[in-house]
């Protein structure tokens, strides 16, 4: 059974306030706290925030459908249909000029894209500090930070210039955060011949009634997106027009917003193995497939950084078998550096989602999630 009060007090801890959805026998959702530092008003059930990297799963979930439905390979070359990523160069050191590029030794894969393994993404330097981020920061490259619906680069400019710039690895070499997931948006909208964001609307949010889900927010719901702050609980996010209105690049690695019902509802298709009331939104097998480790020793080794050990499937965070904590066992999921985290635990299938608008830059507000995640998977 959830320690309901071990889960509100760890909630209370997320300042100025949080909400948890719960699943477990039955859904459920907790709040506590304040929508902002001022206390202005209490944090509701249906609050809106900005979910950040908690996009990728349902990004990935959507370039299976298509996939899927297609009969797409998962070794095909996706310049068969992203031409501006065909017959890559790949840089000779991370450090070094721009122009010390190699052949790539083969093309770029479905799978690469899926499994965040095409070669480039967040470069392991101090910001700034090497040739190539400071030609992607020249360039405008969302993808390789915080995500910014205020880029006015649309998705085909974004995929050219992208295509300019040499890799940082060979592909299927080593896994980098967190450009695949951008890829896939564009894969996905020139496969569905639509915008993304009427891809996920039609295919995944209308069947799963995820009403408040999007890459912008109306007007008439606008007074529930919640602040962002840094983990001091500065405002680090004072954009709130930019989130009203559709964006000129639909990011798919962190372009999204939601509520805490919204999402439970997308991780209870997953934990229901892409079944839904209204019939099978994704075949079994590709969600058993999004929940396998696809990457290597020596790549989870590379990345922990982020993964901390733990592995990669399509889009999500995997259990590599390397976790000490028992309640990590068997478990998928990811967060959002803005203050967003989801954690499923498939063998007892309980499942945590919590939204906060206090950034996960710190170890004390990470520490706080994991107190949730723990008082309802433990």
């Amino acid at each position: 059974m959830i320690k309901v009060e071990k889960a509100l007090a760890a909630a209370a801890a997320l300042q100025p306030g949080a909400i948890v959805a719960v699943l477990n026998d039955k859904s459920s959702v907790l709040t506590a706290g304040y929508v902002d530092t001022e206390h202005s008003s209490k944090l509701k059930p249906d609050a809106i925030f900005r979910i950040s990297s908690m996009t990728k799963p349902i990004t990935a979930v959507a370039l299976i459908m298509l996939i899927e439905k297609l009969q797409i390979g998962l070794s095909d070359p996706v310049a068969r249909w992203l031409p501006e990523l065909s017959n890559p160069n790949v840089l000779v050191d991370l450090n070094g000029d721009l122009d010390r590029t190699v052949r790539a030794n083969r093309e770029i894969t479905v799978e690469d894209i899926l499994t965040s393994r095409l070669g480039t993404g967040i470069v392991p330097a101090a910001p700034g500090s090497t040739p190539i981020q400071r030609e992607i920061e020249r360039q405008q490259l969302v993808g390789f930070g915080p995500p910014n619906p205020a880029t006015p680069t649309d998705q085909d400019e974004w995929i050219r210039r992208l295509g300019r710039l040499p890799l940082l690895a060979q592909p299927g070499e080593r896994w980098f955060y967190s450009v695949a997931s951008n890829v896939q948006g564009v894969l996905i909208s020139r496969l569905a011949k639509m915008p993304l964001s009427k891809f996920l609307q039609e295919h995944i949010f209308e069947p799963l009634g995820m009403i408040d889900t999007g890459f912008y927010v109306r007007p008439e719901k606008l007074a529930r997106l919640t602040p962002a702050y840094s983990s001091d609980l500065r405002l680090s996010d004072s954009q709130k027009d930019a989130w009203s209105k559709p964006p000129a690049f639909e990011g798919g690695e962190g372009g999204l917003v939601s509520t805490a019902a919204d999402y439970m509802a997308f991780v209870r298709m997953l934990h229901a193995q892409g079944k839904t009331p209204r019939g099978q939104l994704v075949g079994k097998e590709w969600i058993r497939r999004m929940f396998t480790d696809h990457l290597t020793r020596d790549q989870r080794t590379d990345a922990a950084y982020f993964l901390d050990g733990r592995g990669w499937g399509y889009g999500v965070s995997v259990d590599a078998g390397r976790s000490s904590a028992e309640a990590m066992h068997g478990t998928i999921g990811w967060a959002g550096g803005l203050g967003s985290s989801w954690l499923s635990n498939l063998n007892n299938k309980k499942a945590v989602v919590v939204l906060c608008s206090r950034a996960l830059d710190d170890p004390e507000v990470y520490s706080s999630h994991q107190a949730l995640q723990d008082a309802v998977l433990g």
